[in-house]
């Protein structure tokens, strides 16, 4: 396991952002990473995206491990790395994203949902596999998941909150993707970053107490 895969999955929480610029994600992040979460996604439906990885990174440096979501070709996976994306997330499996991510050195979270497509996003190369959408199996989907297929670390995404983030982890998950759940939008747009900072520290605290067992 490569120390970057590490530091994407250390706190279990992976922030899936989207933001109308890089200054409001900048702030959101130091929100976030003050409640102790350090992997942010920004999605590439995020107005101007690769200016904000830019901005995001080269504000924050090794605060936070930023990476790209909703990845579905691999121009746009190069694009994002080239602005300092560390990780790419996909909602499905594209093998070429796969490949050019690992040729990189980057790490690489490709979608799916059923077993066939959880197996060949493993095959393919990828370091993990984003289970999408999981807001409508909840987590005993992964614990089902896991039975056949132990070897593959699964990230739920959808349907991820303070309330349920540390049964995705008992489920069997090595961390979770979270959207508004964490970042409220209404937060968002409040600039109440306490509020953020608050639910962060609460998400990442149930994911410590899941995997120590409790």
């Amino acid at each position: 396991m490569s120390s970057l895969f590490e530091r994407v999955t250390d706190c279990g929480v992976i922030a899936v952002l989207r933001a109308k610029s890089s200054a409001e994600l900048i702030d959101v992040s130091n929100a976030l990473y003050a409640g102790g979460v350090t992997a942010i996604e920004v999605t590439m439906t995020t107005p101007g995206a690769l200016d904000v990885i830019k901005g995001v990174s080269a504000e924050l440096g090794d605060k936070v491990v930023v990476g790209v979501g909703s990845v579905l070709d691999p121009e746009t996976a190069r694009a994002a790395i080239l602005a300092g994306a560390n990780y790419v997330v996909a909602p499905t499996l594209n093998e070429e994203v796969v490949r050019l991510t690992k040729r990189y050195g980057k790490v690489c979270i490709p979608g799916a949902f059923t077993p066939t497509e959880v197996l060949r996003a493993w095959d393919s190369g990828a370091d993990a596999v984003k289970v999408f959408p999981t807001s409508s199996v909840g987590p005993q989907y992964i614990k089902d998941l896991k039975g056949p297929l132990p070897q593959i670390p699964l990230v739920p995404t959808g349907g991820v909150s303070v309330e349920t983030c540390g049964d995705f982890i008992r489920a069997g998950a090595i961390a979770v993707g979270a959207g508004s759940a964490l970042v409220n939008p209404k937060a968002v747009a409040a600039k109440d970053w306490a509020t953020l900072t608050d639910t962060a520290r609460r998400m990442v605290e149930e994911v410590r107490k899941a995997r120590a067992g409790s």
